[in-house]
């Protein structure tokens, strides 16, 4: 599904206000409770819950494009597979200044255990990054962060993992920033 943040975050000048945001709020609300197993529209949804207070009609028409976009796309949800390794793995990536208001970044990240996802977060980063590189290490950081999360949840459940955990991520530069030891 192509990013709806862009005509979201930037209203047209002709755009309205919604007379009636409850329908708004209902379907958003609806949306959602269906990301808890359709991870492909997260991040719209997300972008959309951010007007439940003051929704215009050109955001009322994007929730109706995801609506069409998942009567278009079933069985596209969570699937769960049995594996005999008790290993994590993670995949991360960034948007370097795409909100158009305040030129913050986008982090994403997934973690796998067993082959099936059980972890994952698209947001807004807090701070604004100066480059790609910075972008991406915090979204490194933010899914270091969860993996150790996870690790300890899973010891105190008496699981032991398979270590190193691997993370996955698609920036030269922020991956070797990371493995600088003179950094840390």
């Amino acid at each position: 599904m192509k990013p709806i943040m862009c005509v979201a975050c930037v209203p047209s000048t002709n755009d309205k206000p919604l007379d009636n945001i409850t329908e708004y709020q209902k379907l958003v609300g609806r949306l959602i409770n269906l990301t808890l197993t359709r991870l492909d529209i997260s991040f719209s949804v997300q972008v959309l819950s951010q007007y439940m207070h003051s929704p215009l009609q050109s955001h009322f028409d994007l929730a109706f494009r995801v609506l069409r976009y998942l009567k278009g796309s079933p069985g596209k949800g969570l699937h769960f597979e049995k594996d005999n390794s008790f290993s994590l793995k993670a995949y991360c990536d960034a948007d370097w200044g795409k909100c158009k208001l305040n030129r913050k970044s986008f982090t994403g990240y997934l973690v796998y255990f067993y082959n099936s996802l059980v972890s994952w977060k698209s947001k807004k980063q807090a701070t604004i990054s100066r480059s790609f590189t910075e972008s991406e290490y915090r979204a490194m950081a933010s899914t270091a962060f969860e993996i150790v999360w996870i690790k300890n949840l899973l010891q105190d459940l008496c699981v032991n993992i398979e270590l190193p955990v691997k993370l996955f991520c698609d920036n030269s530069s922020a991956l070797q920033i990371a493995a600088n030891h003179v950094f840390h």
